[in-house]
């Protein structure tokens, strides 16, 4: 049976992405420095297609686990199109998602890669994505307001949060929006690193 799960960076003041996002300008100001942790692993290129990082070690494993167990993906179109222009081909692997009002033709790249439009709502993309994701798992991959939808709908089974020790001071909150009334989180495990916090968590829908 699939799991719905995410796998996010955050600030230590719990930022998703800073402000002024843009497909000039992806995560926003300041945002990469969320993700450092991971511009030092090999497997970080690996998935990249290409060579480079300095490490691989645990930080890498856990990169190279979330791309194996994912089947598929969900994004909205904001992180499309903030990604679109930067992701090498052919860079997911697997069926994609893309929550949006335009209607587009899917997007084949070289590969297994191919990009679905969607336009009739989150649990019309979870249903196309499970069934491409076999026996694999669906990740829901972003943005942040993607990932508020999912869990608002009791959608989410686990999620995993890599908590940086950097400060952006303003931007896109990820753990907001949502009714905390309907939803806790129960911590599973932690993974020590030099680099980050890395924090994985049962979603538990009340």
């Amino acid at each position: 049976m699939n799991k719905i799960f995410f796998d996010c960076g955050l600030s230590l003041d719990g930022f998703f992405a800073g402000d002024n996002r843009s497909p000039d300008n992806p995560i926003g100001d300041n945002g990469p420095t969320i993700h450092n942790w991971m511009f030092k692993q090999k497997a970080f290129y690996r998935t990249h297609n290409a060579e480079g990082g300095e490490e691989d070690g645990a930080d890498s494993k856990l990169i190279d686990d979330v791309f194996a167990r994912a089947g598929s993906y969900i994004m909205g179109k904001r992180m499309f199109e903030e990604g679109e222009k930067h992701w090498p081909e052919n860079l997911y692997k697997a069926d994609v998602y893309v929550l949006t009002h335009e209607k587009r033709e899917p997007w084949r790249q070289k590969g297994t890669t191919t990009f679905y439009f969607i336009n009739d709502g989150i649990e019309s993309a979870l249903g196309k994505a499970k069934k491409s994701a076999g026996n694999k798992d669906v990740r829901i991959q972003g943005g942040a307001n993607i990932i508020q939808q999912f869990l608002n709908a009791g959608l989410i089974d686990e999620c995993t949060i890599h908590i940086a020790p950097v400060i952006i001071g303003s931007g896109l909150r990820l753990l907001e929006n949502f009714d905390k009334n309907k939803i806790t989180f129960e911590l599973i495990e932690t993974i020590p690193s030099p680099h980050v916090s890395h924090l994985r968590y049962r979603v538990i829908n009340k």
